[in-house]
């Protein structure tokens, strides 16, 4: 089970991570981005380390206030989560 998880988070940041770079790269074609929503929604379902690298490699979304104290805060609720969850299995 816990490897089937770990494929899960490796590839929703994965694709949290291409997504960042698709909407920079469509930002600056002025073309149809990918929504805000949708960008912190991969976030919220595990993907915020790559969200998080996204932003600072593709320098996207890094004034938005919601994105760069949101994905860290995602980040460290994930983190949090998870320990308690290994903790609570293992107790």
């Amino acid at each position: 089970m816990y490897r089937y998880f770990a494929l899960y988070l490796i590839f929703i940041n994965i694709i949290a991570f291409c997504a960042y770079g698709i909407d920079k790269k469509r930002a600056v074609r002025n073309q149809w981005r990918i929504s805000e929503k949708a960008l912190l929604g991969l976030a919220v379902l595990g993907g915020s380390i790559g969200a998080l690298l996204g932003m600072k490699v593709f320098h996207h979304k890094t004034r938005k206030a919601k994105f760069f104290v949101g994905v860290p805060v995602i980040l460290v609720t994930e983190v949090i989560v998870g320990f308690l969850v290994i903790v609570s299995v293992n107790w």
